[in-house]
Formats: structure tokens, sequence, C-alpha cells
């Protein structure tokens, strides 16, 4: 019998376990573990997500040349290079994890194209996700707009329990391959530990530690007990699937709020699945009528953690230390850039994907668009944080304002972290507040009345 070759096209599902796609391709006498640099993807990514990507990459040859093979790199086109790569080693398949963005589905349907007129065939098996996008409907076969009733009909629909990693790989290799780009960090920059062992190793310690208290500590930037899992989903470090199976085997309350969280993540996917053009435009084209103020100082000193406002400047320097921000932070420094500055919701999401080393385009994008009011399910327009009373309910103590902004460290006895008085910022050379938040929830909402008349 002839020796069957089979490509396993590496996205968004680096790892070996729980990796269907990479199993229907171990079924071929031989594989080719690929990935492509793509430079449409990898040109206009920040610093923090190529620098993750980076590593996971070297994680995943690691895991492979522990199985005897390789993970073979190309850049460029990936229509050219996929099609190039399957017909050099005369492979029949090219395996990929489904993916359901904009530019990867339509990337996707050229590259089936480009391998047919060569015989060859893409197969798509499984996704990011526990369930795929667009597979949760309504009776009448329309998407979801509400996330109550989605994430019902998605915890029904169920899933699969998560698959073995394959136990043996006859791998092929490209002498073209090119080496994993070194991507320096900036300054004062800290990224986690990249890589399927690192994402393991992350969850089961959360699990142990964490999951149990998960409902009543998620929303307390200061305790620093979130999973961090963030980044280790958006490049399939770690799939859902194998976290809902743990799930189901834990204890505690935290493990439904948990699952709930993981369920947004997948409610974002398929809303932009059905609606690509969200992906930069409102949800809600009203909201696009808004009168809203172009960027200008204040959204440089908003985009460098300079504000005045203790919790909005801690978010925004941690996005800049480590990659990633506190979601209940997310959602506040969302929120004074719609609602106390009134700039448009799409450059604050652009800046958060320069930084966020979790930049996944549905979470962000719909994130931001739930905060600006314009969303799917979204917060009330007429809801504005009070950034003050927001760092003083979920941080209490101040320890997070402390951690991210240390000119608060030197603060007086007696003041409060989250206000500190004009003598007490002059004194430890902090910024005083660019705005009066009163003043601008006045303004916010008065812009709102005029596109409801």
């Amino acid at each position: 019998m002839p020796t069957r070759h089979s490509v396993m096209w590496f996205r968004r599902d680096l790892r070996l376990a729980d990796n269907p796609a990479l199993l229907a391709a171990a079924e071929a006498d031989a594989v080719l573990p690929l990935f492509v640099l793509d430079p449409a993807l990898w040109d206009v990514a920040g610093v923090s997500r190529r620098a993750h990507l980076a590593a996971s990459l070297r994680a995943l040859d690691a895991s492979l040349r522990s199985r005897r093979t390789r993970l073979s790199v190309l850049r460029g086109d990936p229509v050219e290079q996929v099609v190039a790569a399957a017909r050099e080693l005369d492979a029949t398949e090219v395996h990929v994890s489904a993916d359901f963005g904009p530019y990867g589905a339509e990337r996707d349907e050229r590259v089936a194209a480009a391998l047919a007129e060569h015989d060859i065939e893409l197969v798509r098996t499984s996704s990011p996700y526990a369930v795929d996008p667009g597979s949760v409907t309504k009776g009448d076969g329309t998407p979801y707009a509400v996330f109550t009733p989605f994430s019902r009909a998605w915890a029904d629909r169920g899933w699969d329990t998560p698959y073995e990693a394959p136990r043996g790989l006859s791998g092929l290799e490209l002498a073209s391959s090119v080496d994993v780009p070194d991507v320096d960090l900036p300054e004062g920059l800290r990224l986690p530990e990249a890589g399927e062992r690192a994402a393991a190793q992350r969850w089961e310690t959360y699990v142990a530690d964490h999951l149990a208290t998960y409902s009543d500590e998620r929303d307390r930037p200061d305790l620093d007990t979130t999973s961090k899992m963030s980044a280790h989903l958006k490049w399939g470090e770690i799939h859902p699937r194998t976290m809902l199976a743990e799930i189901g085997r834990a204890s505690g309350a935290g493990r439904a709020t948990y699952r709930s969280e993981l369920a947004w993540r997948e409610f974002y996917a398929d809303v932009l699945h059905h609606r690509p053009e969200t992906a930069r435009e409102y949800l809600r084209a009203e909201y696009g009528r808004m009168r809203y103020d172009d960027p200008g100082e204040g959204f440089d000193a908003w985009r460098e953690g300079r504000t005045g406002f203790p919790i909005v400047d801690a978010g925004l320097r941690q996005l800049r230390g480590s990659g990633w921000v506190h979601n209940r932070v997310r959602m506040i420094v969302a929120s004074f850039l719609v609602k106390d500055l009134h700039v448009e919701w799409q450059h604050g999401a652009r800046h958060f994907m320069q930084w966020l080393v979790d930049g996944d385009l549905p979470s962000n994008q719909h994130g931001w668009q739930w905060t600006a009011g314009s969303g799917t399910d979204a917060s009330p327009f007429f809801r504005v944080f009070n950034p003050t009373g927001q760092g003083r309910k979920f941080d209490p103590r101040g320890e997070y304002v402390r951690r991210w902004v240390p000119e608060l460290r030197d603060l007086p006895d007696g003041e409060d972290p989250h206000e500190p008085s004009a003598a007490a910022r002059e004194q430890v050379g902090y910024a005083a507040p660019i705005v009066d938040h009163k003043e601008e929830r006045v303004e916010a909402l008065s812009r709102w009345e005029e596109i409801r008349r």
C-alpha cells in the first residue's frame, strides 16, 4: 500500500492533548506538524501576543521533539505556504481546528479552494470552543442575542469529553522551515510562562486553590485569585473542554460561576461569527450616532495610566506591565474612556489589543461594546462606573492600586488611596484628576439622551 501523508496545520491549538484535529492527522502514516507565521496576523499583533506566541511555538516544538518529530515553521501567505508544503510531501489532507473568526474563516476558504485544485482536502475537526460558533440557535434557527438563554442552550447541547494525545507520531519535516522569531519585550513588561505544560500546571493549581471561591473573589483585583487562563485559551494551549470536564468534577459554588465565564467567551465568539462586522462597527448602530470626542491629551493620559484616578491608572499600568488586566478593572477603565472622556470604544479596544497577551478578538471587542452600551446584552449606557467608588468597593485596602501605582505607596497615613487629597498628590508626585467625574457623567447621559429622541 502507498504511504499516506498528512499535514497538521496548527493555529490556535498549540497543544498535543485534547486536540481532535491532531488525532485525525495522526491517522496517516506520517504527519507534518506545521505552523505558518502569517504576516497579516503577526505584523499587526502587539508585542505581548507575539512574545507569547513565539514562546508557545517553542514549547510545542519541544513537546513534538520528545516524540521524535518537530514543528516546521514557514512565513508568508498561508495559501501559498500550506499548499506548497502539502504538495512537497505528497499529502492528501491538511488538518486544522476550524476557525470561526472573520479573517480566519475567509482565509480557510481560500486555502481549501487552493488545495482542492491539487486534490488535497482541508479537513476541519473541532474548534477552539467547547461548542462551535453557529451551533447554538433559537427554535427558529436565528442566533441568540442575549447571554442567559444562550448559556442555557449551550449547556444543554453539551460537549465531548477530552481527547487523549496521540500515542505515536511519525513525523515529517520541511527543509525550508524557519526559526521562530525572537521578540524583545519593552522594559517593565513581564509575561507568564507559555505552552501546554504551563497551562496544565496553572489550571491544576487554580482548581485546587481557588476555583471553589471564585464566585466570592472574582471581582477583587487586590486578591490576585483569578485563574489567568485567558492567554492559554487564546492560543489553545488548553481546550475549554478540558477545563469544563475538571469543573464538572469539582465542588464549591465557584464552579458554576466559572463555567458561566467560559460560556461568555463562547457567546461572544458566536455573536462575532454571525455579525463579523462588529469587530470594528457598533452592534447597535444608534450608538454610532452619539457625539464623541476625538482622542487627545485625555486619551494619552488614559493609555499611560496618569488620569489621576487610581483604579484606572492601576489597570492601564498593569496592562503595560503584565499584558493582562483583571476583568473588573477592564470594565472600569473602559467605562472611564467612553463615558468620562467620551472617546469611542474602538480606540480603547485597539489599545488593549496592542498590549494584551490574551488579546482575543471576540472577547475584547464585545467586552468593550458591552461597557459602551452598544453591544449585545449590553450594560445600560446610564450605568456609569464611578471609578473612585469601584476602587473602594473592590480594592478596599488599596493593595491593588499601590501595587501598580507606586506613587501611592508613599501616601501619608490617613489618606484614601482611591481619592488622595491634592496636597498628598503633590507630595508623592501623583497626577491630579484630569476630569470631574460627576460633571462627565452628566455630559455622557446628555449625549445618550440625544440619540434616544
